[in-house]
């Protein structure tokens, strides 16, 4: 017989999924806030002077970023332990998206730091006129913007597995998983970023609206117990029937 703690377990993974993918919402909402205020496209100087002026908050929109992926990792971690009885091979292997969505990520932050070294570093004004620091700095930030593009595709991987699990499991409503999968199609398009420009915003209305339902599911609702036991023992038992096959055809 189940204890109440084990009955938890599912929902208590469920809901720090839902906690972790929500701080992702509010961190990364927080920085991209910050980059629209003091990023100006096609124009150095008013970046430059933007940055140099909030440098403290651009500062704290790079550790935000930091925490939104830590977090993200967090939220990897628990959605496949509870999407893991659907398809374990397919968990795995959105799971693995997303961490290298998290890598880019992690080191597309490093470009945050070039614009100051340029800007208040003095040999480099000594050697460069200060339009053609102005200009570095821009490009260095639209190569961290290409990174992050990058990023985008693995998270849209990972958003794209992760509707197709939920769609195919029995404990999670099918309808979020076609949003998941929806919005896994819309970071997809970032792959090619002439075309991800031009769809913006309705390219990421549905990432926002998937990856919302599904953090306010899991945060509120959870998993359905009984039905994710029940699919977790027929992957349990599909795996011990699966090993001595497997076992004997490597002998043979």
């Amino acid at each position: 017989m189940s204890t109440p703690q084990s009955d938890m377990s599912p929902l208590f993974k469920a809901r720090l999924g839902g906690f972790c993918w929500l701080v992702c919402f509010g961190t990364s909402g927080f920085a991209m806030s910050i980059a629209t205020k003091l990023i100006v496209a096609r124009d150095p100087a008013a970046t430059a002077a933007n940055l140099l002026a909030s440098e403290t908050l651009y500062q704290a929109s790079t550790a935000a970023l930091l925490i939104s992926g830590a977090f993200y990792i967090g939220a990897t971690f628990f959605v496949y332990e509870v999407l893991k009885p659907v398809n374990r091979p397919v968990s795995q292997l959105a799971a693995i998206f997303s961490l290298v969505g998290c890598a880019i990520g992690a080191l597309a932050c490093l470009f945050d730091v070039v614009p100051f070294i340029l800007l208040k570093g003095t040999h480099f004004a000594a050697v460069f006129a200060i339009e053609q620091l102005q200009a570095l700095t821009l490009m260095f930030l639209n190569v961290r913007a290409q990174a992050n593009n990058i990023g985008l595709v693995f998270f849209g991987l990972h958003c794209f597995g992760v509707g197709y699990l939920i769609y195919r499991s029995t404990f999670l409503p099918r309808a979020i998983g076609a949003l998941m999968m929806f919005a896994g199609v819309g970071w997809l398009t970032f792959v090619y970023p002439p075309l991800a420009n031009s769809l913006a915003p309705f390219n990421m209305i549905p990432g926002g609206i998937g990856e919302l339902s599904l953090t306010l599911w899991l945060l509120v609702k959870g998993v359905n117990v009984l039905r994710w036991r029940e699919q977790a023992s027929a992957a349990d038992s599909a795996e011990s029937l699966m090993a001595p096959a497997a076992h004997f055809q490597s002998a043979s």
